[in-house]
């Protein structure tokens, strides 16, 4: 009798420790299930804020190369650059006030193509139109640029006479030589060499050197303001 109950407690014995390793078996399975979840998810959620992030970069590299060709389209010979662009229809007329009071009536003709009368009391005192070129007026110390987008920039005083060299605002420099009676020429000067070169056959002349604006009068003056 002995003998019978020790194998029936044996065979318990082994019953339970099957059970047992079963047990810890499938809680393995079921802990190392959700590790793999876990790694899976935590995979997943690395690949997407990659994702994103990549997105984001290339969004930040479009507005730089944007703002790069903005800067270039700004940029250029000074001649054309700060011309801004302009919705105004052929024909259409607008005014503006300038430094002394007196008022300019400014009239599109065409494509870069500008006409500006310089009104005070009623009584037209200059005309300044721009043909390919921005055009600039001297009009007693007032002086007065119109662009080929068809802006106008006036401001006082300032001038130099020439002929000599002159330092201008925006680190400009102007070599200003006699040619003849009322006629001058002036050239414009940077940091790479001459920039334009202003001429006056018998009028004045005018420049917006990249937001800088410089007029040569007749008479040989020149002055500039940013």
């Amino acid at each position: 009798m002995m003998t019978v109950r020790t194998r029936r407690t044996v065979r318990s014995a082994g019953l339970v420790a099957a059970a047992v390793a079963a047990a810890l078996s499938l809680t393995a399975c079921q802990s190392g299930g959700k590790e793999a979840a876990m790694e899976k998810k935590d995979s997943a959620a690395s690949t997407a804020a990659s994702t994103t992030g990549s997105g984001g970069t290339k969004s930040e590299g479009a507005r730089t190369a944007a703002g790069k060709d903005q800067i270039r389209e700004q940029s250029g010979s000074p001649a054309n650059a700060g011309a801004p662009k302009t919705t105004a229809k052929k024909g259409s007329t607008r005014t503006q006030k300038l430094v002394d009071g007196s008022t300019a009536k400014i009239q599109k003709l065409g494509e870069q193509h500008y006409r500006a009368k310089i009104v005070n009391g009623g009584s037209v005192l200059a005309t300044m139109e721009t043909k390919g070129h921005d055009a600039g007026l001297d009009a007693n110390d007032m002086f007065v640029v119109l662009t080929l987008g068809g802006e106008v920039h006036s401001w006082m005083g300032g001038g130099h006479q020439g002929p000599g060299t002159f330092q201008l605002a925006g680190g400009w420099t102007a070599k200003v030589k006699k040619l003849g009676e009322l006629r001058y020429q002036a050239q414009i000067i940077g940091n790479d060499g001459v920039a334009a070169t202003l001429k006056t056959n018998g009028h004045d002349a005018g420049l917006n050197a990249n937001g800088v604006y410089i007029v040569l009068s007749s008479g040989g003056v020149i002055s500039a303001h940013a």
